[in-house]
Order: C-alpha cells, then structure tokens, then sequence
C-alpha cells in the first residue's frame, strides 16, 4: 500500500509517498480501507518538529479517517461496513495511508448524509467540540455561547453543536467569513479584525477557545460569574487558572480523545440535518505535501482533506 511518511522535520517538502505493507488488525481492530484522511493543524507542527508528540522521524501522520471496513476482527463491524473515527490519538494512527487497522471502538457508521471526504474532516475537530461544549460546559437552551474563530475547523462544528442545543452562539471570524459562519447559525458575529471582543462583549455564558494568542485570558472579561471558560491551547497555563478562579468562572482546559458516545452524537445530529461539514479542499494522497502548504496557510473554512 502507498503510505505519506517523512525522515526529518521541516516544511511540506519532507514528505513523501511510499510503499509500506498492509497493518494486520489486532483483536478488537478493523483494517479501514481508506477513502478519505481529514488534515488538522496539529500535523503541519507535528511535521516541522514543533512538538515532541509523535518523537522523531520517521513517522506516519494523520488521525481522521473515513473508509471501509475489509477484515474485521470484532463483533461491532463487518466487512463491507462505511466507517470513519479518530484512531489512538494522541498515539500515532498513521491514518496518511492506502489502509489503517483502527479500534472498533474509535470508529462510527458513516452517516449517509455525508460523503466520505465530509465524514473523514469532522472527528477530531467535531469530538472537540462536542467535549467541550456538550461534555464539559453542557451548553443548553438560552446559554450565550462565544466561539472563538467559528469560521476553521472545531469552531464551523461548535456553532452547530450549540445552535443544536439552543444557545445564542456570538463568534468572533474576519469580515470575509461572516457571511459563512451566519449561514451556519451564528446570531452575532464579530470582526476580531476590526473590534476587540473583550471590549463588547458581557454576561456570556460559555467560551470556547482554540485560538490560543492571549484569547484564553482576554475572554475571562466577557463571562458572566460562574460562567465558563473552555480552551484547547492554555489548558496548563497557570496565571489563567489562577485569573479564573479570582473571577469566578469555571476553567477546563481540554484535549480531545477518542469517544465512540461523543462521534454518536455526532452522527445524529448529521442525520438529522442538523450539522453539516464544510470541506474547503481536497488533495490526492500523493499531493499531501501540497496539502501541507495550504495548511500552513492557514485561516481556512472549515478542513481540508486528502482522498485516497
């Protein structure tokens, strides 16, 4: 099978397509045939040596998958089965690849409502959403929820999930995206360019941040007391802990992981319509390092994702 791997840390160029042997599944696994692979900013660092996660190279990237199963070594799929999940994280998946062998438990049915290139861009930013607002903040009706950047990855899904549930959902995007982000539900949108957030805003109930940059400690000025502040980027930062606590507000910092209960939830609110997953690009797995450079890029709507 054909695998993108990489011998050393550096820009896009440092990857490269190979020939590799097909996983065997271990009991309790499924070997996927890969259809889909889902591309998060986390791998761009990964790839230029940014974190020490996945230790050195040589290594294969990627957690988000949408496939088929072939050969199932447990009762909970059959081959035939469309499939998709975030495997092992924050484990290598080595998801970048013609073929995965994936817990069962990481794995969802495939919603018909979505393709496989949909499926495979919503489990890592989805399931962080999902923990986030419905796990850990458990947004309900008439909450007034902040989702910072609701035009990338995590924060296009956070704006259903919440509008799902009820909340007033205000983000924070550039100008060119409010047109995006209103369309999927946002009921106030703030130009982060233009305005600072921290200086309009009051008495909300929920932030969610994965932006990083500062946002963390500037939105404990807009939560009511008792609200809540959930962040992806300053989980252990203790001088906002410590500002939290002094103000009253709940902190959670959170890392997101593989949650058969949580990728249900996502699934039914697919098939009911009520999220949809917006994939900006896609690249063929021999382009990934294409598909690198426009992660690097940044500022994307929604994902990006390669097809296999």
């Amino acid at each position: 099978m054909r695998i993108v791997t990489q011998q050393d840390f550096g820009g896009p160029a440092v990857l490269s397509v190979v020939e590799a042997p097909v996983p065997r599944p271990l009991p309790t696994e499924v070997l996927v045939r890969v259809r889909a692979v889902g591309l998060n900013p986390l791998e761009a660092r990964l790839r230029a040596g940014e974190s020490p996660m996945l230790g050195r190279p040589p290594f294969v990237l990627g957690w988000d998958v949408s496939g088929v199963v072939e050969q199932a070594l447990t009762w909970r799929f059959r081959p035939g089965d469309e499939v998709f999940g975030m495997s092992l994280f924050p484990r290598a998946a080595e998801a970048y690849a013609e073929y995965v062998a994936v817990p069962a438990l990481h794995l969802a049915r495939k919603p018909a409502s979505l393709s496989h290139v949909e499926a495979a861009a919503l489990p890592v930013v989805g399931l962080t959403a999902w923990q986030g607002l419905v796990d850990l903040a458990q947004v309900a009706a008439g909450d007034r929820v902040l989702i910072h950047a609701g035009g990338g990855g995590v924060g296009h899904v956070a704006i259903q999930i919440a509008k799902s549930a009820g909340a007033h959902v205000i983000t924070t995007v550039g100008a060119d995206k409010r047109e995006f982000v209103e369309a999927l539900g946002a009921d106030e949108v703030i130009d982060y360019r233009c305005g600072d957030f921290a200086e309009s805003l009051r008495d909300v109930d929920i932030v969610l941040d994965t932006v990083g940059a500062g946002i963390a400690e500037r939105s404990l000025r807009v939560l009511r007391r008792g609200g809540h502040l959930i962040t992806a980027t300053a989980e252990d930062d203790a001088a906002v802990i410590a500002h939290a606590e002094a103000a009253g507000v709940r902190f959670s910092g959170i890392a997101v992981d593989p949650d058969p209960v949580a990728l249900r939830g996502l699934v039914d609110l697919a098939e009911r319509g009520a999220l949809r997953v917006h994939v900006e690009e896609t690249f063929p797995l021999e382009r990934a390092a294409d598909a690198h450079r426009a992660l690097d890029h940044g500022h994307r709507r929604g994902k990006l994702v390669l097809t296999v």
